[in-house]
C-alpha cells in the first residue's frame, strides 16, 4: 500500500458515518442503479399477476410503495449479510474493499441491517399485515442462506449447487412481490405464476454468471469467478444458454398473461442485442467485452420485466384513463 493510498484510507475513515456509507453504497450497492431495477422488478411482478387475474387496474400507491421498499430492503440485506459471510476472504484476497480497508466496520453494517428489518416489519405491519407471513418466509430464507444452509464446506466444494441454492432467493423474494397482488387480495395464485418465478430464478443466474466472467488478465487471486472455475469460453457459453432458456420460459409466462406475438418479437430482439457482447467476447477474450456481458445482463433483466408486466400494465392504464 502506497503512502498516498494509506492517506486516502485514513481520510475516509475520519469521515462521518453517513459520508462513509455513501462511499460504501457507491462501491458495493449503488442505490440508484439497483433501485431502478428493483422498482421495475416490483412493479412488473405485481402487474403480471394482475394481468393474469384479469384486473385492469394497478394496486394502490401505498401498497406499491411498501412493496418496493421491502423488496429493496431484501436486496440490501443480501449485500450487508454477504459482508459478514465473506469477511475472512475479503481480508485475505480483497483488501481494497470497504470493510477490510476500514471504510466501514461490520458492527456498523450489522446495525444498519437491523434498521432495515425494523423498517420492513413496521411498514408491512401498518399497511400490509396480510403480507407479513410472505415477508417472514423471505427474511427466513435470507438468514438461512447467509449461514450457507448449514452446509458451508459441502456447498463450497460444489460451486454449481452453491450458485443454484443461493439464486433460489430470487423467486423467494418474488413470491413476496407477486403476492402484493394475489396474497393481499386473498385471491388464488395466477396460473402463470410458476413460470414468472422461474424467469426470476433464471434472470438471477444470468446476472450472477454475467458479472463473474472475466478475461484471463483480469482474474484476481483468491476470487472464484465462473471464468476461472470453468474457463472463459465455457462460462460464456453457459451464460448464452441461460439467456436462451430464459427467453423460452419468458414466452411461456407471456402466454399465460394473454400477450400476443408482439411480446415474442420484443423478447427476441432483446435476446439478439444482449447476446452480441458475449459472442464478441468469445472472439476477443478482452476484458472490456467481458464487462459488457455484465452490463447487458442487467439490460436483459430490466427489458424482460418491462415486457412481461410493466409496459402492458402501463398501456392498459393509459387506455383506461383516455
Amino acid at each position: 500500500m502506497t503512502i498516498e493510498t494509506t492517506e486516502n484510507v485514513i481520510a475516509e475513515a475520519n469521515k462521518s458515518f453517513l459520508a462513509r456509507l455513501w462511499i460504501y453504497q457507491a462501491e458495493r450497492f449503488p442505490v440508484f442503479q439497483h433501485g431502478l431495477m428493483i422498482v421495475t422488478f416490483t412493479f412488473s411482478a405485481i402487474a403480471y399477476c394482475r394481468i393474469c387475474r384479469g384486473q385492469a387496474d394497478f394496486v394502490s400507491l401505498p401498497i406499491f410503495a411498501v412493496g418496493a421498499i421491502t423488496s429493496f430492503g431484501f436486496f440490501l440485506l443480501l449485500r450487508l449479510l454477504d459482508e459478514f459471510k465473506d469477511a475472512k476472504e475479503d481480508a485475505a484476497f480483497r483488501p481494497y474493499r470497504p470493510v477490510p480497508r476500514g471504510l466501514v466496520q461490520l458492527k456498523e453494517l450489522g446495525w444498519l441491517a437491523v434498521g432495515v428489518v425494523l423498517v420492513q416489519v413496521a411498514i408491512n405491519y401498518w399497511v400490509l399485515p396480510k403480507m407479513l407471513w410472505a415477508y417472514v418466509i423471505g427474511l427466513g430464507f435470507i438468514a438461512i442462506m447467509t449461514k450457507e444452509f448449514f452446509l458451508s464446506k459441502w456447498l463450497k466444494s460444489h460451486p454449481i449447487v452453491y450458485m443454484l441454492s443461493h439464486m433460489a432467493v430470487m423467486p423467494v423474494i418474488d413470491f413476496y412481490t407477486t403476492g402484493l397482488d394475489w396474497i393481499n387480495a386473498e385471491a388464488q395464485a395466477p396460473e402463470g405464476l410458476m413460470f414468472f418465478l422461474l424467469v426470476t430464478f433464471l434472470n438471477g443466474l444470468v446476472i450472477e454468471i454475467g458479472r463473474k466472467i472475466r478475461a484471463e488478465e483480469a482474474e484476481e487471486h483468491g476470487v472464484e469467478t465462473y471464468s476461472f472455475l470453468w474457463g472463459a469460453k465455457k462460462a460464456t457459453l453457459v451464460w448464452l444458454s441461460l439467456l436462451g432458456l430464459t427467453f423460452v420460459i419468458a414466452n411461456l409466462a407471456s402466454y399465460f398473461a394473454g400477450f400476443g406475438n408482439q411480446s415474442i418479437g420484443v423478447l427476441l430482439y432483446l435476446l439478439v442485442i444482449c447476446a452480441m457482447p458475449a459472442f464478441k467476447f468469445l472472439k476477443t477474450n478482452a476484458q472490456p467485452d467481458a464487462k459488457k456481458i455484465e452490463l447487458y445482463a442487467g439490460i436483459w433483466t430490466i427489458g424482460m420485466y418491462l415486457t412481461l408486466g410493466a409496459v402492458p400494465m402501463l398501456i392498459a392504464l393509459f387506455k383506461g384513463g383516455s
